[in-house]
């Protein structure tokens, strides 16, 4: 087994001050794999108290050191991109291909992307007689998820060392290793003392207490709306910053008379992919009525090609989800969906052939789901392909938008006839003939999917306070 049992505080590794051992299980043998200690109330105190006294210096260096020292993480990053895929396959089943080629080039671009929005960002504006001025919020505390662990981390900290902040981070504790690893990275580009600090532990303690400090001038979560909804409350008292992105359940509207064959397979991909866990996975697809009978023949070909495999080794196929809760959590809303009268295509809730053990869950597809159906609702977080047709496109867009979420929205078809659909779709992001943003678009939601942005030059802003200087000029 891997040991990550200490935390990462101004500096140094330390013991935790009475945390107690957790062992992460393997979604694909169901047998430890990682060992850390979760921490406590005490670790995040002293990782606040390091943060803050960091910020007084950090805060104050200048755009060229920030970018400088961006840059120097960015090449150590890159020495870890094999430890960093291992780890994330042994502990969140992300396949090692998957996990070399998407999942750690994912937290590397966002420091790739952060750089020159550093380098571009106008610190100081003159609007009339006032200079409005950005400068850095504080100290940062983020909690981060385990599906994507690397890309949600970086999105935060890239933009939050940019600004001039400092940090205290807690990764999910079903996926810690990469985030001790990404630690050890920082550590060897030389972030000073105190600026960034990792404290593993879960959320009902040291979240809860990130999310409560007073020390903590900003907190930004990622994570589903439940968890979401209890860190604001507990940051309520202190009327801190509350940034959060969260669940979503996005739409795929195929344009009548699309081009299937080709517009489908990138993005029938998009909830393929990562086992299916992925906020902005397009797994409501709404297809013209006429176009119903070949949208279900090229998707069920799609999906009965995804092989499914140990996630160990090398290859193309898909891996399990992350936990036992989780896959009884998809299971049940498979079989909810075929209760409440939709046709199961391909897949179901057993589990695939060859496997006897491990998390893993068939690709599927349901064809004749309705709005009503609880797999149109709840976010699946699984392989599962929802099929519902639509009689026009006005009657698309009203089905695309009736969700509580809005975090992604997926347009197939003409680019052209796109754009006129785009702005109709009550979402923050909205691709075309592909599942997933731009690297360095603004990345967060309307509705309950959360509020705020995260990458470019949008991400660096919301981590940072706007000072009105009326008076010098």
């Amino acid at each position: 087994m891997n040991s990550y049992e200490q935390n990462y505080i101004d500096g140094k590794w330390v013991d935790s001050n009475g945390g107690t051992a957790h062992d992460v299980i393997s979604p694909s043998t169901e047998e430890p794999v990682t060992k850390v200690v979760l921490g406590t109330k005490a670790d995040v105190d002293a990782a606040v108290d390091a943060a803050r006294r960091a910020f007084a210096s950090f805060s104050q260096t200048s755009r060229e050191e920030r970018a400088e020292l961006l840059g120097r993480i960015v090449e150590e990053y890159k020495k870890r991109i094999p430890d960093l895929a291992k780890s994330m396959a042994a502990e969140m089943g992300a396949p090692v291909s998957f996990a070399s080629a998407a999942q750690a080039p994912a937290g590397l671009g966002a420091f790739l992307s952060t750089i020159p929005a550093l380098q571009n960002f106008e610190f100081e504006q003159q609007e009339g007689k006032t200079k409005v001025v950005y400068e850095p919020i504080g100290v940062v505390g983020m909690i981060t998820p385990w599906n994507w662990p690397l890309n949600q981390i970086a999105l935060k900290v890239a933009p939050a060392l940019a600004g001039g902040n400092t940090i205290v981070l807690k990764p999910s504790e079903e996926c810690p290793g990469n985030a001790a690893i990404f630690a050890e990275i920082l550590d060897a580009a030389g972030v000073p003392p105190g600026v960034f600090n990792l404290v593993q532990g879960d959320g009902p303690t040291v979240g809860e207490a990130i999310s409560a400090h007073p020390g903590i001038d900003m907190v930004s979560f990622t994570g589903s709306t439940r968890a979401g909804i209890l860190v604001a409350k507990a940051a309520a008292d202190t009327l801190k910053r509350v940034h959060q992105e969260l669940g979503g359940k996005a739409p795929n509207i195929v344009l009548p008379g699309a081009k299937l064959e080709e517009v489908l397979p990138p993005t029938i991909g998009g909830v393929m992919a990562n086992a299916g866990q992925s906020c902005i996975a397009p797994t409501r697809v709404l297809v013209h009525k006429d176009d119903e009978a070949e949208a279900i023949a090229v998707t069920n070909r799609i999906v009965n090609s995804q092989e499914v495999g140990d996630p160990m080794v090398e290859g193309g196929h898909m891996g399990p989800v992350v936990n036992k809760t989780q896959h009884d959590k998809i299971r049940e809303l498979i079989t909810s969906a075929i209760d409440e009268g939709a046709k199961l295509e391909t897949g179901g809730p057993d589990l695939p052939a060859g496997v006897n053990r491990g998390y893993y869950i068939k690709p599927t597809v349901f064809s004749g789901v309705t709005p009503d159906m609880r797999i149109a609702k709840e976010e699946t977080f699984g392989p599962v392909v929802t099929i519902m047709k639509y009689d026009d496109l006005d009657q698309a867009v009203a089905i695309a938008n009736d969700t509580d979420y809005g975090l992604s929205a997926v347009i197939s078809g003409d680019p052209q006839a796109a754009s006129e659909i785009a702005p109709r779709l009550r979402a923050g992001m909205v691709s075309v003939n592909s599942w997933a943003p731009a690297p360095g678009a603004p990345f967060g939601g309307y509705k309950q999917s959360g509020n705020g942005r995260e990458g470019g030059v949008h991400g660096m802003r919301d981590f940072m306070e706007v000072k009105a200087i009326t008076g010098t000029a």
